[in-house]
């Protein structure tokens, strides 16, 4: 009797329903609207339709559901951003500036205290940032931490991409905790943040302190910081990094599984700001520091402070299984290309990673922190089990091709290079400020590397003006390098070339 009268009330409800779809009278509910458009003209009470456009972009956000747009018109939004809530697999929610309309996120007036940023992508995951700028977050209050965007608390599969950063300033001196980021994604939970990335972004003008202006810090396990341009910045341009105050949890205080390529950072120093003194040339373009396989590849870094560091700070973090490959490192103002713990300040080192196929050219314009030439390659505290191969290096004025300034660490291979310079050569071994060998031959008996390098033949760059930094087809470079395979060297070149072609491949960046 129950199951009958289940069934009757069950045949009575799709009766009715269905009458109701079905009768003159009845009307079917309009498609939900999944798309809002945000304008300056606009009021929160609309409906967020192209006529009715929303003025708050985020009241905007607290109307979008997973597959929404907000579409956001060109004009000034002083406010602070959250995506309030995440999307899913398949069903973003996107935050979009209109399509050829700047559509900025400005700071101006708002205000700073503790840890702040203009746009927060808090545990709020599969979502998208595109198009805007966001600019104008300044204070000179101590101890304040700036930033343009943050992305924490386990968010995960975020797209930041194609963004204009800049004028993200901490105006006080280095000892009020001179601080900030253009971009911060920082795993400070035991959730890990995975799928992020950060791409075709432009970022300038801002002022870091002691802080990175594009950063991957903690429980990030699994990224990529792709075609990005970064220039006339403090301290750091990309930095991913373990060992600091981002994670409680040593073992996922590091980040992890990341790939930084196709970027372009120049003009990053420490003389736009206050900090000065010994640090005045300690800024630099791509700086990885107690992190875990990561591959840094295709980038061009020139005209900062140093080139490309895999280092480490932090005694118990010692940066280990990263690949350094197929980047143009040039004209900057100490080392290129660097490993290693700081001398008298960290144990941590390098470990087990890869320095292949990259054009060093005539760095080391001025003197290092020791009054010592850095080096256009770089070891300092316990390397390990490292492979330094098929690097071009092209020397400039009284310039060191190899600088390794301790007799700690063991295992590290140095091989298959080619060195030049139109200026006296020089290479120095286990001291600071030694006297360097110049004699080739010497160099080799003494450090029991460099067996196959190639000394003293032009690679025939294509332009060393410009610099171009091609290598001509009748350069000695071409086909002479040691072919490790696809997984350690990559697939492409610099210009996206492939990078081994008919079993051989080339010193240097270019195929």
């Amino acid at each position: 009797m129950r199951v009958l009268l289940m069934i009757i009330l069950l045949a009575g409800v799709t009766t009715s329903a269905c009458s109701k779809r079905n009768s003159p009278s009845g009307t079917q509910e309009p498609p939900r609207q999944n798309t809002f458009y945000v304008a300056p003209t606009g009021n929160d009470a609309n409906a967020g339709t192209p006529a009715a456009p929303i003025r708050s972009i985020n009241t905007a956000l607290g109307k979008a559901i997973p597959g929404d747009t907000v579409i956001v018109k060109g004009g000034t939004y002083y406010e602070k951003v959250v995506f309030p809530k995440s999307g899913r697999l398949e069903k973003l929610i996107t935050l979009k500036a209109f399509p050829g309309e700047r559509a900025i996120i400005d700071g101006t007036g708002l205000s700073i205290t503790g840890k702040e940023a203009l746009v927060f992508i808090r545990n709020a995951s599969y979502v998208v940032f595109e198009g805007f700028e966001v600019c104008n977050y300044k204070s000179s209050t101590p101890w304040v931490n700036i930033n343009g965007i943050v992305a924490d608390q386990g968010s995960s599969n975020i797209i930041i991409r194609k963004n204009k950063i800049y004028n993200i300033e901490h105006n006080v001196n280095p000892e009020d905790g001179r601080s900030g980021h253009a971009i911060e994604i920082i795993g400070n939970t035991a959730i890990p943040m995975k799928n992020i990335v950060v791409e075709e972004n432009e970022i300038h003008d801002c002022n870091t302190g002691y802080s990175e202006n594009l950063t991957i810090n903690g429980y990030v396990d699994g990224f990529v910081i792709r075609k990005n341009t970064i220039y006339n910045a403090e301290n750091i341009g990309i930095d991913a990094a373990g060992g600091y105050a981002a994670n409680t949890v040593p073992a996922y205080n590091y980040a992890r599984n990341g790939l930084i390529t196709e970027n372009h950072l120049y003009n990053i120093n420490m003389r736009t700001g206050p900090i000065g003194g010994i640090h005045s040339y300690g800024a630099i373009g791509i700086y990885i520091d107690g992190a875990r396989n990561i591959i840094v590849e295709r980038n061009k870094v020139h005209d900062t402070d140093r080139g490309i560091g895999i280092v480490s700070e932090n005694d118990a973090f010692p940066t280990s299984d990263c690949i350094v490959r197929n980047n143009f490192v040039y004209n900057n103002f100490r080392v290129g290309i660097y490993l290693g713990g700081y001398l008298g300040y960290t144990g941590g080192g390098t470990r087990n990673c890869y320095v292949l196929n990259n054009t060093l050219y005539k760095n080391n314009r001025v003197l290092g922190a020791f009054d010592e030439i850095e080096g256009e390659l770089r070891l300092t505290e316990n390397c390990f089990d490292n492979v330094i191969r098929n690097n071009l290096v092209y020397g400039g004025p009284a310039d060191l091709f190899v600088h390794k300034y301790t007799n700690t660490g063991s295992g590290n291979i140095i091989d298959n290079n080619l060195y030049f310079t139109t200026n006296t050569p020089g290479w120095i071994w286990n001291t600071t400020n030694g006297t360097p060998y110049t004699d080739f031959a010497a160099w080799k008996a003494a450090t029991n590397v460099d067996a196959n390098s190639i000394y003293g033949a032009d690679p025939l760059i294509t332009d060393p003006t410009l610099p171009d930094l091609r290598i001509q087809i009748t350069s000695p470079a071409k086909n002479a390098g040691f072919v490790i395979s696809a997984e350690k060297q990559g697939t492409l070149d610099i210009e996206g070339n492939p990078r081994i072609a008919n079993g051989k491949i080339s010193i240097g960046a270019h195929q």
